[in-house]
């Protein structure tokens, strides 16, 4: 059930960005296993609240590094850090092309590396928290200001049981 969710979410997500530029090599392949689905629930949920500096909460709002912690918090009950430079230590390292769901992909966007971070959700898109008077949103990896800014991306897997 929360599966089926989820795919009608993120394809009613697909349909109207259509208007966005062209994606990046990466494409997943294959099923998607259910504690990615849960990640990604969690990431589509934070969509449309508001930016804060220093937030970390659907209550509060969100900045980039609090709506990664907040997302692994509750999907995996994986604690990270509320900071993009030290959430960037963690999992290993993926290439654009290796990209999957879930991933987290970093930005330098205050002109120090890894200072900004967001989820991969596929096809060429991603979930942040931009800046104060923006909200949660969803963005095309491809656009020439991400691709510009871009430092690298992780993957954090989820603690066995």
């Amino acid at each position: 059930m929360l599966r089926n969710y989820l795919y009608i979410i993120i394809l009613a997500i697909q349909i109207g960005c259509s208007t966005l530029p062209p994606e990046p090599p990466a494409r997943d392949t294959g099923p998607m296993s259910e504690e990615r689905a849960e990640a990604l629930l969690q990431t589509l949920l934070a969509l449309g609240l508001d930016y804060r500096y220093g937030g970390g909460s659907p209550e509060t709002g969100f900045d980039c590094s609090g709506l990664v912690a907040h997302v692994f918090r509750e999907a995996y009950g994986i604690r990270l850090p509320h900071n993009a430079r030290a959430q960037s230590e963690y999992g290993v390292r993926v290439s654009l092309s290796e990209l999957r769901a879930g991933d987290l992909v970093f930005y330098n966007t205050l002109n120090r590396p890894y200072s900004h971070v967001g989820i991969y959700l596929g096809d060429g898109r991603f979930v942040h928290a931009p800046k104060t008077g923006a909200q949660v949103r969803v963005e095309a990896i491809g656009a020439r200001y991400w691709m510009k800014r871009f430092d690298g991306a992780r993957r954090v897997q989820a603690k066995a049981p």
